[in-house]
């Protein structure tokens, strides 16, 4: 550690001090002064802890950062200026609509690893990262920078206790402890040993520093990679808009950019302030630790053997789901199976039995477990993770997010819809399809049988263009495909048709099965119905619905196991808003209770003769 390293690094931290101050005052907003009080932590960070080829971003064998303080994004742009990926007229388009240099870092900008700017949601990403380091016996370390204020978001304590479990010594996270958040100051304000005794109760090594000396951070990065079996925090004390003497410590600015005349007076103050770096002509010569050169693999298509299953017999939905998973499993080495401990439920143990180490537990921690998936898919993983759809929703926000990141998840829900019986409303996933068609770029599938479920989960494997979700059902339904069947992403499956058809059903999953048992009866009375199995729910088979709809009537009944709002009946409800053709919605619409499956299906009006009523109904 010699002096000329450290005027290096308290030169960057200054400059690059300077460069976020510059860029929010051009954008005219931002968070300047949260930005100040990580400088000296990005600086030891990146000009000397990390080991990277900052000209080869995707060189498996870098060490990872995430900024899960994303509101401190000028500080994070400030850095890549200094590593020369951009350039001072590059900064100064901070927000911009054209800009790639976003107010809260995505995936626009090629040196992001997640979107962020949710907070809470960075360690998870980071400990997705660190586990897929040690499956592939990579030796990289990954980083995490932390707020103090987002230390309040359960989520951080999810993913703190499950880095531990799992030993995660390539973990390091560091607490930028400034004491104020937006609107007031922090749970524990600049108490850092308060922090570092939650942190130790997890099971995390931990050292306090002075956020603001190089020497101290520098240390304390070392002594972090020493640590051999657990994951190390660095709690570090710093000042909010440090180096601001009107802003320093102080709230009311949070969140607000400087006005030229501002600037000025600043940046003269701050060249007072840090006169040595200010003034810094030195000519140390920084290299990048570079790792061993690599290239990322590209993905190969997954192409499984067709299933084996016999028409006319009985599985969940939920079952070959597993079946399916350890078969894509069998293929390709890079699925990851992720499961929030219902894994007998979602059979996503019969992947745990073939790949054990490729399954990772994430135990009751929904948030957690899809934040862990975004970390894995950004290192080219390919994640399912899998729990009841009604829990799927208390992620909802880590799923928002992957969506604005671009990560292809593949997520599975069972147990969905009032079909479940006794188990009551809160096990019963009423809302899920709603949620994840309203996901930019998501796909929403909804298999009726176990060969569509296991053909559809091949596609999941295949798809990477954002996030993909399964919902599968909870009791045993007829197979009604053979095993040699296509299906295709965007499509459906006419089941029933005929040239008298006087209404088209269109039925997903258990209500599919439902419309068949309608159809039966409507047959004995000499009526004659189309069924439509829509699979794919969103993208929707537009064309097949309208070309059957003007069959059979010009009448469409939707039937479905869901809310009505944002379900089946909505999505065909918005396709063919302008065709001249009838829809009437079948939906839950009454809040749930426990009972049998039949007896709620009936109560809801979703079941086989409430379909026979509406089709009947003039």
């Amino acid at each position: 550690m010699t002096q000329t390293l450290l005027n290096f690094l308290k030169y960057k931290s200054y400059i690059m001090r300077v460069s976020s101050l510059r860029m929010t005052t051009q954008a005219g907003s931002g968070h300047p002064t949260s930005a100040l009080s990580a400088a000296d932590i990005m600086a030891v960070l990146f000009f000397y802890a990390m080991k990277f080829d900052p000209k080869n971003h995707n060189n498996p064998n870098n060490d990872r950062f995430i900024l899960s303080k994303g509101h401190a994004s000028p500080i994070f742009y400030a850095v890549w200026k200094e590593l020369g990926l951009l350039s001072d007229a590059d900064i100064m388009t901070y927000r911009e609509f054209d800009s790639v240099l976003e107010g809260h870092p995505t995936l626009r900008f090629s040196c992001t690893e997640a979107a962020t700017g949710s907070l809470g949601q960075g360690l998870s990403v980071a400990v997705g990262i660190a586990i897929t380091a040690l499956m592939d016996n990579r030796d990289f370390y990954t980083y995490a920078l932390l707020g103090d204020a987002e230390s309040s978001e359960g989520q951080v304590w999810e993913a703190a206790e499950i880095a531990a479990f799992y030993g995660l010594h390539n973990l390091i996270a560091i607490l930028d402890v400034n004491r104020l958040g937006q609107s007031t100051s922090g749970l524990h304000e600049h108490n850092v040993n308060r922090y570092a005794q939650k942190f130790e109760a997890f099971g995390w090594q931990t050292f306090i520093v002075d956020g603001h000396s190089v020497i101290e951070l520098m240390t304390a990065f070392d002594s972090a990679r020493k640590v051999a079996d657990k994951p190390s925090i660095i709690i570090a004390k710093t000042i909010k808009g440090y180096g601001i003497p009107q802003a320093a410590d102080k709230m009311g600015f949070h969140g607000k950019a400087f006005s030229e005349k501002e600037l000025l007076e600043i940046l003269a103050a701050m060249k007072q302030e840090f006169h040595d770096a200010a003034t810094y002509a030195g000519n140390y010569s920084w290299q990048p630790k570079l790792p061993k050169k690599e290239h990322q693999k590209e993905a190969k298509k997954i192409v499984v053997p067709k299933p084996n299953y016999k028409k006319g017999d009985e599985l969940p939905t939920r079952k070959a789901y597993g079946q399916a998973l350890a078969a894509v499993g069998k293929q390709n080495d890079q699925i990851i199976s992720l499961d929030a401990e219902v894994k007998n439920s979602t059979y996503a143990e019969i992947f745990e039995k073939e790949f054990p180490e490729r399954f990772v537990q994430c135990f009751v921690a929904e948030q957690n477990m899809i934040g862990m998936a975004v970390g894995m898919a950004t290192r080219g993983k390919i994640p399912f993770a899998s729990t009841f759809a009604s829990f799927m929703t208390r992620a909802f926000d880590q799923i928002r997010m992957a969506a604005i990141g671009q990560a292809s998840l593949r997520l599975c829900g069972s147990h969905a819809g009032v079909s479940i019986g006794q188990d009551g409303p809160s096990q019963m996933g009423l809302e899920d399809i709603a949620m994840m068609r309203s996901i930019p770029n998501s796909v929403v599938l909804y298999p009726s049988d176990a060969v569509s479920t296991y053909k559809l989960v091949e596609l999941m494997a295949n798809h990477y263009e954002g996030i993909s979700y399964l919902r599968t059902t909870r009791s045993a339904t007829p197979i009604l495909y053979d095993n040699n069947e296509e299906f295709n992403i965007g499509g459906c499956k006419v089941v029933r048709q005929s040239d008298n058809d006087v209404a088209l059903v269109i039925g997903a999953g258990i209500t599919l099965h439902n419309a068949l048992k309608a159809y039966e009866q409507l047959q004995q009375e000499k009526i004659s119905i189309a069924v439509i199995d829509v699979y794919s729910i969103k993208p929707l088979d537009h064309e097949t619905i309208v070309r059957m709809a003007k069959k059979s009537g010009n009448r469409i009944i939707t039937v479905e196991d869901h809310y009505l709002q944002g379900g089946i009946g909505e999505a065909v409800t918005y396709a063919l808003r302008n065709e001249k053709i009838e829809i009437t919605c079948l939906a839950v619409d009454k809040l749930p209770r426990s009972g049998k499956p039949d007896e709620l299906m009936a109560w809801e009006g979703i079941d086989a003769q409430a379909i026979v009523k509406a089709v009947k109904k003039k």
